[in-house]
């Protein structure tokens, strides 16, 4: 991928997707489920400041909300 940013640095994308690969590439699959474990039981455990929970959300499939 040509780089066109001044000095040659590497952009924000870049580096993210090297790093993203970098990072498949020195962990298995039950490293990727237990950091996604985590972040399910921090957001769980969250103030989520009034906004709907994905399983609430689940649960009322689609129905339009009572708010006006």
């Amino acid at each position: 991928m040509a780089n066109n940013n001044r000095n040659d640095k590497m952009s924000r994308e870049e580096a993210g997707r090297m790093g993203g690969e970098a990072t498949s590439k020195n962990h298995d699959k039950e490293f990727y489920q237990e950091i996604g474990e985590k972040g399910g039981e921090a957001r769980n455990n969250s103030n989520n400041d009034g906004k709907m929970s994905r399983e609430e959300a689940g649960r009322k499939g689609g129905q339009a909300s009572s708010r006006s």
